[in-house]
């Protein structure tokens, strides 16, 4: 196994690639090797490391974009520093050195015939992050798709690799409820044939991809590519046809789904691009069709979007919600938020939002969507959005938000 002492000195920044692309051999080495390196600064985003939690020196901080996976725990503690950026943000906050990267741990494909290995499903920041680190170390994993068109990197610039043969890490899915159906349901209404979707991962992005089976002729461009385009693109809803950019082809810069998928990457049209083309304003504004389909955990009466604190600890985070929001509401069709209008037995739209956080601002905001309805907010103000957003809260609570409307006046 690798000897990060002979690599690492103390206080170096380390970074590795996220979700089913992160080096999970290599991430445990460095853990357990940490208490002897001294304090370092760790970043990742999406994992389902649960290590991390349990194995992280006292002395290292983690350092990440949100609150995702495995990173929850840590959020409830002092090694957890949440940089609120957008994700489009990432690839310059590399390039300045706010973000750790003396050095890198990814997961790569074996090398072609001429030593020339595939980041395959795991392009995203870590292509970007690549030019800025001067220590890259891989995990050649022989299951690691080499898709065409991600980008090569020469085996001979790799520090140090571990070989690897195992499945690629799978999204842990939970069934969709029958409110993600209801407003799943919803949003299919929303979008047109034609229009180029970005839709959430989770229950309810495969719920969105579901009620889609009926259309036609929609693109993909996004930050996680799941199974639900995979089973639009065999039913032949998904073709990009119409596509401004990119057509014919779903873009994004990570896969996040079953071993099914990872195993037909190579013969879909897809294509994985790193985050400063798939996150980019230059790149958005040209996707006229754009529909920004995010989810939140609370809306206020405003229309303004917190998705990333519940209760003090870090759940979610701002990622790209912001970049296709804006885009979608700007330049393209249309930005959707949807979430359940009640968690845990409280009501998900708020008079005021509970942590006081904004992810999206109001003005990003085309359609906030629950189970019970649509409330279309383009073009209205405030009062008629709070009408409309009263009209889609949990009918138990619309009575109580009404009175705060009335009260607050």
């Amino acid at each position: 196994m690798i000897d990060f002492g002979a690599l690492l000195r103390p206080g170096s920044g380390v970074w590795w690639s996220q979700a089913a692309a992160e080096p999970r051999p290599l991430v445990d080495a460095l853990l357990a090797q940490a208490g002897a390196l001294g304090p370092l600064r760790l970043f990742t985003g999406l994992s389902w490391n649960d290590q991390l939690a349990q194995s992280i020196s006292p002395a290292d901080i983690m350092v990440s974009y949100g609150g995702l996976g495995a990173l929850r725990e840590l959020g409830a503690t002092d090694q957890l520093d949440v940089v609120p950026c957008h994700y489009s943000a990432l690839p310059r906050m590399f390039a300045e050195h706010r973000l750790p990267c003396d050095a890198g741990l990814l997961q790569v494909a074996p090398p072609d015939r001429d030593g020339m290995c595939s980041l395959g499903i795991g392009v995203d920041y870590m292509a970007d992050a690549l030019e800025h680190t001067g220590v890259l170390v891989a995990e050649v994993n022989a299951q690691m798709p080499a898709v065409p068109g991600s980008p090569r990197i020469p085996l001979r610039r790799f520090t140090a690799t571990v070989h690897t043969d195992r499945p690629l890490q799978e999204e842990e899915r939970r069934p969709a409820s029958a409110a993600d159906r209801r407003i799943a349901t919803h949003i299919a209404g929303l979008i047109d044939d034609g229009d180029t979707v970005q839709v959430g991962i989770g229950a309810m992005g495969g719920a969105v991809f579901d009620a889609l089976a009926g259309h036609r002729d929609l693109g993909v461009h996004t930050g996680m590519i799941t199974d639900g385009v995979r089973t639009l693109i065999d039913k032949g809803v998904i073709t990009g046809a119409r596509k401004q950019i990119d057509t014919g082809l779903a873009v994004a810069g990570t896969a996040l789904g079953s071993a099914e998928l990872y195993a037909r990457v190579g013969e879909l049209p897809l294509l994985f691009r790193p985050t400063s083309y798939t996150h980019a304003p230059q790149t958005l504004s040209r996707l006229s069709s754009l529909v920004a389909v995010n989810f939140a955990i609370e809306v206020d009466l405003t229309g303004q979007v917190g998705a990333e604190l519940s209760r003090g600890t870090y759940l979610g985070a701002v990622g790209g919600q912001v970049d296709f929001a804006r885009a979608a509401a700007l330049t393209g069709r249309r930005s959707i938020v949807a979430l359940r209008s009640t968690v845990r037995g409280r009501s998900s739209i708020k008079f005021a939002l509970d942590e006081g956080v904004v992810t999206t601002a109001r003005a990003d905001v085309d359609c906030v969507v629950t189970e019970h309805g649509v409330a279309h907010l383009r073009g209205e103000p405030l009062a008629e959005r709070r009408r409309r957003l009263i009209a889609v809260a949990a009918p138990e609570f619309r009575d109580d938000l009404a009175r705060a409307v009335h009260t607050a006046s």
